[in-house]
């Protein structure tokens, strides 16, 4: 069977085997960051904006020497910041109150289509910038003297560019002057805002529970177990988290074990306190105290009047928590905790460990995170309901007893509806809320074939649920997120497909020293895994695939509606402010009404496995389209069938990202391709009938990523080596090149991938020729020889009939990732691989021989690799 994963938004056929080798230079990709920008260039101006919190920070960066030696408008560029700061000051306290106040949700907007305006208009300054600097490179005479008669005359360009910024900034004036109207306050730090919900209480009737039976039993035995001191004489006392996304039922099953009568009788005190979005220490003493008093484990003569609490500074209330705790064997639950903060959480911890032997802290959250900072055994991930708990969950409350037998036409109906809502409590609740004591059969068939999303919203209901999640992400993470809208359903995700959207975007930022873009983009993945709104990872090492949840994919789409559009057969026209369109069906790019695009940043074509190959096929696509997105950045028309690109895509000159994957039918590229100066990742992986790679490549000075397929048997390795941004290089399906790079260096390059190039025989794999590289991939290159520089020259490399790996392997002591996949002959590993101590991840998949010698604890030669930290032997 084939296999198949997504590399930068490409389907690889996995056909037969391979081995991958990952050396990467040491980073922090866990390093705090400082606010993300957008770089344009000698110019950078930071812009998240999001509905419903459209401007989450605003920032302008103005580097005084290049920009008015390029442009010659620094004064002009000045002005403008000051007018951005005018407005900066108070935009974070707007974000979080527009939600209530509609007309401020329309200053919101103006404020936000005038930062877009000025982005586009600061972004010419760098567009300006690179073609000056591949004239000054590469130019002719000719095109020298084109430029003076040209719009790009620096004269002509730099008036032009006075005029734009004055106007943008007088508009930005006249709508700033409305912002006294509103009181609102300045903010000067963007920090994470959630709100509130209902303060969850302790009780709960075990009858409507549903599904969570053994859920409570695991953690009833864990409360149960005796508690181990972490070290001699020291109090340990055990924290159990419960982990999932909000709706499943995390503080249900709490309050199951809070009941339980085998707790009560074990822990003589409990405490319930509903942490929520303020893990704020002087509360949370209030709180526990007023805990202990309502368990009646106090006397009465020990209450304490809360506003005498209140009035109490931080020594008095930690003196007098530790003196109701001392010596009691306690069960305290930590309900909807969100802060990360771990020195509060040590504090909180220091505070509370005068309790008794046995004592022990539940914690409900919904971050990963948090729950590896705060527990001290595993988490307990809770897990969605079965289909058969879900219908049961959904008959309960959508009919009353009695009901259900006398309508077994709608059961059906709610079956299907219940499939849809995936086993999350929350969501079946609120659908089967809705439908209570509703017979007629067109209601309960128009929610099911209608989107969640779209339903009258409460706040108990699953998207505000949801949303609590995304307000407390911070604000470079909420634009990310918001991304994931123009993709449908079920898509499967990899690191490489937010990177080139998010970079093109410019919503990343640049990385620090020793951190690759790719580290940054995982980075922020691992934020929204530990927030639980990714599913079905697989970390890889290097990168993730994943998937999101229906749900939280439609708060994807309500988060991103007025900026964010998905194209199906139902719309009617296209929102004249709208930034990023998906085209989920291929054959509404021409649909009859005549949008108006100038302003779209993005244009999606996400297709899935079964409609690969029938995509965009209208010649007049570009004229029509395309063409008229004058600041478009990302531009994915994977699977399209077009025999040809117009000389005119030159025009997108904005562009970044611009991919034409697994097109099988065009044969040629304009040379005007290579005017793309701001282009950072050109993908022409699969594109078989591709007889050579356009002429001046050397031109596009920007470009970071490039996919290449093509019948060429020489590359234009003259340009590729010119290229000096290019980090990774991936070359697939070239069955006529033989013996690439000899004698040119790519100094810039970290990561090459060659992939099924039949005739490939070698590539110079040496820091003279690679200075960089941190990671080579070589698969189905059956004729490949590698020479590693020392005394195996022609160590062979031959994937499928692979027997043995060469014993220089040993010498790669930076190696850091070891896959090896389908070698059904490969016998062992080398004998001394204990010796690579930098290794760090180490898969093997499909290698049975391997399976059964290296099988974690039980394989015979297990000890040989016991030391790498993360292990993954698959059949």
């Amino acid at each position: 069977m084939t296999r198949l994963k997504v590399v930068h938004g490409g389907i690889i056929p996995l056909l037969r085997g391979g081995v991958t080798l990952w050396m990467t230079r040491a980073s922090n990709a866990l390093e705090s960051k400082t606010a993300t920008f957008a770089r344009i260039g000698r110019v950078s101006l930071s812009i998240l904006f999001y509905p419903p919190h459209p401007l989450a920070f605003v920032g302008i960066l103005l580097r005084k020497e290049e920009a008015s030696q390029v442009v010659g408008v620094y004064d002009d560029l000045q002005d403008l910041k000051s007018s951005l700061s005018y407005v900066k000051a108070v935009l974070l306290d707007a974000e979080q109150k527009q939600e209530h106040n509609h007309e401020l949700r329309e200053w919101l907007k103006q404020i936000k289509l005038i930062f877009y305006d000025a982005e586009n208009v600061l972004d010419q300054v760098d567009c300006q910038t690179l073609h000056k600097q591949v004239v000054r490179d590469y130019g002719t005479p000719k095109d020298k003297v084109g430029r003076f008669f040209s719009s790009s005359n620096p004269l002509v360009f730099r008036c032009k560019l006075a005029q734009q910024i004055k106007d943008i900034r007088k508009r930005l004036d006249r709508v700033a002057a409305d912002r006294d109207k509103f009181g609102l306050q300045v903010i000067d730090v963007d920090r994470r805002v959630v709100h509130k919900r209902e303060m969850t209480y302790s009780h709960v009737v075990e009858s409507d529970v549903i599904g969570r039976a053994h859920d409570k039993e695991k953690i009833v035995k864990l409360l149960m177990e005796p508690s181990l001191d972490n070290n001699a004489g020291s109090k340990h006392i055990s924290v159990i988290p419960i982990v999932g996304i909000g709706g499943l039922g995390k503080t249900t099953l709490a309050k199951l074990v809070f009941n339980d009568e085998r707790i009560r009788e074990s822990f003589p005190m409990k405490m319930w306190v509903c942490v929520s979005d303020d893990f704020d220490i002087k509360q949370l003493i209030i709180k526990i105290i007023n805990a202990v008093t309502v368990s009646g484990t106090t006397s009465a003569d020990a209450l304490v009047p809360q506003q005498t609490l209140r009035d109490m500074d931080i020594e008095q209330l930690q003196y007098l928590l530790r003196n109701k705790l001392t010596g009691q064997k306690f069960l305290l639950v930590l309900d909807d905790v969100w802060s990360e903060d771990r020195a509060k959480w040590i504090e909180l911890r220091s505070l509370i460990r005068t309790g008794g032997d046995g004592s022990k802290i539940v914690v409900t959250t919904r971050s990963h995170s948090i729950a590896s900072m705060m527990g001290t055994v595993p988490s307990h991930d809770l897990e969605c309901l079965s289909l058969e708990d879900s219908l049961s969950l959904f008959v309960k409350w959508a009919f009353k007893e009695g009901e259900v037998e006398k309508h077994p036409n709608l059961v059906t109906i709610g079956k299907e509806i219940v499939r849809k809502c995936k086993g999350v409590p929350l969501a079946i609740r609120t659908l089967a809320s809705l439908l209570f004591s509703k017979f007629e059969i067109n209601v309960w068939e128009s929610l099911r074939d209608d989107e969640i999303w779209n339903l009258p919203q409460k706040k108990d209901d699953i998207l505000p649920a949801l949303k609590l999640s995304y307000d407390q992400m911070p604000s470079y993470l909420r634009k990310c997120f918001a991304m994931f809208s123009l993709f449908p359903k079920d898509f499967e995700f990899q690191t490489g497909h937010v990177l080139s959207l998010w970079s093109a975007l410019g919503l990343l930022p640049s990385p620090s020293k020793n951190e690759t873009s790719e580290n940054v983009v995982n980075r922020y993945l691992s934020e929204l895994i530990s927030r639980s709104f990714l599913e079905n990872v697989r970390d890889l090492g290097t990168s993730y695939y994943f998937n999101i949840h229906d749900l939280v994919h439609d708060l994807a789409l309500y988060v991103a509606k007025d900026e964010c559009l998905v194209i199906s057969s139902d719309s009617q026209s296209i929102p004249k402010n709208v930034l990023h369109l998906s085209f989920i069906e291929f054959d509404l790019f021409l649909k009859s009404f005549k949008p108006s695009l100038l302003g779209v940043r993005s244009i999606v074509v996400p297709t899935k496995q079964e409609h690969k190959g029938i995509g965009a096929n209208n010649e007049d696509l570009f004229p029509t389209w395309v063409l008229s997105c004058k600041y478009l950045r990302y531009l994915d028309l994977g699977d399209s069938t077009f025999e040809t690109l117009p000389r005119s895509i030159s025009k997108l000159k904005h562009l970044r990202y611009l991919s034409l994957r697994n097109n099988r039918r065009i044969k040629k590229l304009p040379a005007s391709i290579c005017n793309l100066q701001n282009l950072e990742e050109l993908n022409l992986y699969g594109c078989v009938e591709l007889e050579a790679l356009p002429e001046n490549l050397r031109n596009l000075i920007n470009l970071q990523r490039m996919l290449i397929t093509t019948k060429q048997s020489v590359l234009p390795e003259s340009d590729i080596a010119n290229l000096c941004s290019l980090e990774e290089l991936d070359i697939y399906g070239c069955d006529n090149l033989e013996s690439p790079f000899v004698g040119v260096k790519l100094p810039a390059l970290q990561y090459l991938r060659v992939m099924r190039c039949k005739n490939l025989k070698c590539l110079p794999l040496d820091t003279h020729h690679f200075p960089q590289l941190e990671k080579f991939v070589v698969d189905e290159c059956g004729k490949f020889e590698l020479s590693d520089g020392h005394e195996n020259m022609n160590s062979v490399l031959r994937c499928f009939e692979l027997e043995e790996l060469p014993e220089w392997l040993l010498n790669m002591t930076s190696l850091k990732f070891l896959h090896i996949w389908t070698c059904p002959r490969l016998l062992s590993l080398p004998s001394g691989i204990h010796r690579l101590k930098s290794l760090e991840v180490l898969r093997i998949k499909r290698c049975p021989k391997l399976y059964r010698k290296y099988q974690p604890q039980v394989g015979e030669y297990w000890h040989q690799i016991s030391h790498i930290k993360h292990i993954q032997i698959l059949q």
